[in-house]
């Protein structure tokens, strides 16, 4: 049984029928409650190709229905593992739900991921990969930046070089021309994240960039906005953001930078800039991630295992790993 977000309703669902299919299993597809539509035209797509009824089947259900379904796909004994991408709120409850049939299970949870920029690192190359990380999807992904850490050195000629990129995008729907970021989800993210930005002023931060929802444009746009001297305590630094908010905090030490960046429960992605080798192996060894991007903000790849550590999940999708995570391993010793 898979159980798939809204904010990649089409790769969510691909990336965990695809090995499962490929090494047998039969699946059922719960998508969000928000993006069903796609999840139905893969259904219509795969019998065209020729895929056997009860192969590859979808189940849609409104708000009030999901918890209904989710506990059936736990609980029925018919089904042998389940994969689950979205909060960790709900993966902690799935983990509960299946325990009584001792199903495998895949979570990939939530993440606060760090982006640690060092004394020594290519600012515009940081720029770049900090903007590719944070804003795509307006910042409403999983492995998005949410907590930026940047040496004292160097966070004037970050933060105006990251500022200048950040006014040139230009928010609206998505299939006008020269739009490069679109709304979030729902008034209640705007909502939410309009509250987070509030508290971290109120906590001491500065707004140097948006700050603001684009009532203008319509209720779900939120101005893709810049924080420093944000406090770690502030709901913004320390919980996952899925919004278009870069939160920035300064640090003198290497040990300083990576206290900060573990400093969380959960543990999906981390990015760090460096022209220094030696630091990027030690540095990369000793985040608590599952993923990390050195000098690169993008950095999903079908070969590559993609999941997290703590409270951000349990097992991986992509690559050789991905498939093992649908097959069961046997032993069979033969005396003949």
């Amino acid at each position: 049984a898979l159980i798939t977000p809204w904010n990649f309703p089409i790769a969510m669902i691909t990336r965990k029928v695809g090995p499962a299919l490929a090494v047998g299993c039969t699946v059922v597809l719960k998508p969000s409650e928000l993006t069903p539509l796609t999840a139905v035209a893969l259904s219509v797509l795969a019998k065209r190709a020729g895929v056997p009824d009860g192969v590859f089947e979808v189940v849609t259900a409104d708000r009030d229905l999901t918890r209904e379904v989710g506990h059936e796909m736990c609980t029925n004994p018919i089904v042998k593992k389940i994969s689950f991408t979205g909060s960790t709120p709900v993966g902690k409850l799935l983990m509960k739900l299946t325990s009584d049939t001792v199903k495998r299970l895949s979570l990939e949870l939530g993440g606060n991921a760090a982006f640690v920029v060092f004394e020594d690192a290519d600012i515009d190359q940081a720029v770049n990969a900090a903007m590719a990380s944070k804003y795509r999807n307006a910042g409403q992904t999983c492995v998005c930046s949410d907590r930026f850490i940047i040496h004292k050195s160097v966070e004037e000629e970050f933060v105006a070089k990251l500022a200048d990129k950040v006014k040139q995008l230009k928010v609206g729907r998505g299939m006008k021309d020269g739009v490069t970021m679109g709304p979030l989800i729902s008034t209640l993210q705007v909502k939410n994240i309009k509250e987070k930005v509030d508290q971290a002023i109120v906590d001491g931060a500065t707004c140097l960039v948006g700050g603001s929802a684009l009532a203008e444009l319509g209720p779900n746009y939120f101005a893709p906005t810049i924080l420093t001297n944000v406090n770690p305590s502030s709901l913004i630094w320390c919980t996952e953001t899925f919004g278009p908010v870069v939160a920035v905090k300064t640090f003198d030490t290497e040990e300083e930078a990576l206290s900060l960046a573990n400093d969380t429960p959960t543990g999906l992605a981390a990015y760090f800039c460096t022209n220094d080798l030696s630091r990027i192996f030690r540095f990369s060894a000793a985040l608590e991630n599952g993923i990390v991007g050195v000098n690169e903000g993008i950095i999903s790849n079908a070969a590559a295992p993609f999941g997290g550590v703590k409270e951000s999940g349990l097992g991986r999708e992509g690559g050789v790993m991905g498939i093992n995570e649908y097959l069961e391993t046997k032993y069979v010793f033969l005396n003949t």
